[in-house]
């Protein structure tokens, strides 16, 4: 059985995301990771609707979370401070085996709103990295959400209990 948790990735510290993250309803905050470049990402085992824009507004920063199923299907959450969002679905093959609707998440408009959010957040994106990892397939979607964060700009890390 993979994982069924979460992840969100803020520009705060790891202590401010822990809060931030608890305060919002993340239940079982069980890892985290300094990204570096002020970047940090917490890890939790149950992570509530609309998470993304509840941390964008707590912490005046670009957010961007993950949700896993069974590690097999990531879905993607990420907003901005000033109201953008954007959400996609990882390992679409897969999540089709799951009879998820994959036509409710069309890959241009994440793709766009991939690129919004990296160029609000300072970062320089890579656009065919970030299709990639939206049209991708992989053993486990955390994979996938890795790739997209270093296509976004950010690099991933290494989990902390």
């Amino acid at each position: 059985m993979g994982n069924s948790g979460g992840m969100a990735v803020a520009r705060a510290t790891v202590e401010e995301l822990r809060e931030f993250a608890a305060e919002a309803g993340c239940a079982g905050l069980d890892a985290d990771a300094d990204l570096g470049g002020g970047w940090a990402a917490v890890y939790c085992a149950d992570q509530p609707g609309g998470l993304a824009p509840a941390l964008a507004r707590r912490t005046g920063a670009p957010v961007f979370t993950v949700d896993h199923l069974d590690s097999d299907v990531g879905f993607v959450d990420a907003a901005t401070f000033s109201g953008g969002r954007w959400k996609a679905l990882l390992n679409r093959d897969t999540a089709e085996d799951y009879e998820i609707p994959v036509d409710r998440f069309p890959v241009e408009p994440a793709l766009a709103g991939a690129l919004d959010w990296a160029a609000d957040a300072g970062l320089t994106a890579d656009r065919e990295g970030i299709r990639a990892a939206l049209t991708g397939s992989e053993a486990f979607a955390e994979d996938l959400a890795d790739r997209l964060l270093g296509a976004l700009g950010l690099a991933p890390a290494a989990e902390s209990a």
